[in-house]
């Protein structure tokens, strides 16, 4: 604290921004014990695609015409599909497909949303304008549609798919970030901190950026859930993961078609996409009541 003319003035490194009391984890594990059931399952699926090679017994892409179709059994536990190949390895081995693509497309959106959000909310005017018309512009489009035909354009595959869900993810961020940087920019810590001559970036990075953690994290676990759900359905129309790679989108395409004598080759990718989507909602829900500050009591 500095005397300037007899007054006390705060240095802007000192100004206290209107953040709520940060929660820590052992006190959010410990005090909402959702949060710590669906990151043990999240984890788990982490593990099981991290140990994919030590876990699947058999080879994801090796065909055997002479035992295809076979029903779940001890040396296949989830059965065959109609080449042969081993359905509990390509689910194992699938988890590395469908997971990182769900974090790469939130990252795109995250990423460039974001900084669509940032960039309207604090400079708003003429620029808030412009940028949140883009926004609406995609979101004229149903993101399902949009993503189709972003891959339509680019060709089908992952990373193509990872660009298309990516983009789909922006409008949510921007708004998102634009919503809470209008309340932001009005409140009396950031005016304190802009009359001591903090500069744009300053402002954003330091007094902001921390302010906007709690609603991201909640939306980060939502839209993964999201992007999953939207990577396994253009697999399953055929504009993503191209065979042989083992992909749950596409597998689910594969056991539609024997749905009726053999329904074992749509059960292990199902499964695996549920409790995946599931892990992700239920830890997005229970994240947004421990984070926010009105839910906490």
């Amino acid at each position: 604290m500095s005397a300037v003319g007899g007054a006390s003035v705060l240095e802007p490194d000192l100004i206290e921004t209107a953040a709520a009391p940060p929660v820590s984890v052992r006190r959010l594990l410990r005090t909402y014990p959702r949060v710590a059931v669906a990151a043990t399952l999240l984890l788990g699926l982490a593990l099981i695609a991290l140990l994919a090679p030590w876990i699947a017994l058999h080879d994801p892409i090796a065909t055997d015409p002479g035992h295809a179709l076979l029903g779940p059994g001890a040396g296949h536990p989830l059965g065959t599909d109609e080449l042969g190949r081993d359905l509990f390895a390509r689910v194992v081995w699938g988890s590395r497909v469908s997971l990182p693509i769900a974090f790469v497309a939130v990252a795109v959106g995250l990423v460039g949303g974001g900084s669509i959000g940032l960039l309207a909310g604090y400079r708003g005017g003429l620029t808030d304008l412009l940028l949140m018309r883009v926004v609406d512009a995609l979101l004229a489009f149903p993101a399902l549609v949009l993503a189709i035909a972003i891959v339509a354009v680019l060709g089908p595959g992952l990373r193509n798919a990872m660009i298309a869900i990516g983009i789909t993810q922006l409008p949510v961020y921007a708004r998102l970030t634009r919503g809470q940087m209008l309340q932001l920019r009005e409140l009396d810590f950031v005016a304190a901190a802009r009359a001591l001559g903090a500069s744009p970036a300053r402002l954003i990075v330091r007094h902001m950026v921390p302010n906007l953690l709690n609603p991201l994290i909640v939306q980060i676990s939502l839209s993964a859930a999201m992007a999953m759900l939207s990577e396994a359905t253009l697999s399953f129309l055929g504009l993503g993961a191209q065979p042989p790679i083992p992909d749950w989108g596409f597998m689910m395409n594969t056991g539609a078609h024997f749905l009726e004598n053999d329904p074992w080759l749509a059960v292990g990718p199902g499964l695996a996409i549920s409790l995946a989507v599931f892990g992700f909602n239920w830890l997005g829900d229970a994240l947004r009541d421990a984070l926010d500050p009105r839910l906490r009591t």
